[in-house]
């Protein structure tokens, strides 16, 4: 398992990648759908969509993602379907390929995310073992991987944040019954294409508080300007709003240092990243949950 060659993840080294893959014909057009963790192209007009992975740490998981999409094509969940079964690691990064979806018919919204986590909530464990979603598990990679553009003091509050969030989240007592999970429940997860609703990006898959998906819209509310109607709409369709939960605060604390952190990585040579990032830390340590925070 070799180290990529750059420290740093950006859409040209995420091209090299794609190149040494098997698509040196291909790389320099192929287009760029999103950049964060994974470097998600597309290969020409009707060829699959590659994910490269931003560290050899996340084969493992890149593997698991294709596990689980083969899990729910056999429970019929309507779900983005691998291209190819195995991950390989090409140049220190976790490579998978997955059909092409068809082009959205529509953006999704909340009623749509509410239909698919109740699909995916009724399920019971796949005959494989899921991790439980540890939300904060990332959160020193990520500071790591911000370096000099975070100051030290602002990572060790980060680092305290975790630790207290994840000790208190040991004594949670769940409203919902605990099982797989999708970890990442935002709408911008859900295509919408002329079949209907199809959940994307499975790589948080997980298997534990069916809270986690429902307070990520709670935050979306709270911090990333969803409207409240939107909201009430969302609760309406699953069934149950998670902020009626004594623990949703810590869940919610969680999700908010892990994504601070997140941006952080971003920060280096990323000016946008990097003032993204100090009005989260600004607004945590300042203890403002009015702050509105802006998708990265």
């Amino acid at each position: 398992m070799t180290e990529p060659s750059s420290g740093a993840f950006t859409e040209a080294r995420a091209r090299d990648v794609l190149a040494a893959a098997g698509h040196p014909g291909a790389a320099a057009d192929a287009e760029l759908l999103s950049l964060g963790e994974n470097a998600v192209f597309a290969l020409g007009d009707h060829g699959p969509v590659v994910r490269v992975g931003r560290s050899p740490e996340l084969l493992a998981r890149a593997e698991r993602e294709l596990g689980v999409a083969q899990w729910l094509a056999a429970e019929n969940v309507p779900a983005v379907r691998a291209a190819e079964p195995v991950a390989t690691l090409v140049d220190g990064h976790p490579v998978t390929y997955w059909q092409r979806l068809p082009e959205p018919v529509r953006p999704a919204d909340p009623g749509d995310l509410a239909a698919l986590l109740k699909r995916v909530h009724a399920l019971p464990e796949p005959p494989f073992a899921l991790p439980r979603r540890e939300l904060l598990d990332g959160v020193e990679r990520w500071l790591r991987l911000a370096g000099d553009a975070v100051s030290a003091q602002d990572a060790e509050y980060l680092r305290g944040r975790r630790d207290a969030f994840a000790l208190a989240a040991t004594a949670l007592e769940p409203h919902l019954t605990r099982g797989p999970i999708h970890g990442d429940a935002l709408t911008r997860n859900v295509h919408i294409g002329p079949d209907g609703p199809v959940l994307v990006d499975l790589e948080t898959f997980s298997s534990d508080l069916r809270e986690h998906d429902l307070v990520v819209m709670a935050l979306s509310r709270d911090r990333y300007g969803l409207p409240a109607d939107a909201y009430d709409t969302f609760v309406s369709v699953y069934g149950w709003d998670v902020r009626d939960w004594e623990g949703c605060a810590v869940l919610r604390g969680s999700r908010e240092t892990a994504s601070c952190a997140w941006v952080s990585q971003h920060a280096p040579g990323n000016p946008a990243a990097l003032k993204e990032f100090r009005r989260r830390i600004a607004s945590l340590r300042e203890k403002d949950a009015t702050v509105r925070w802006y998708p990265f």
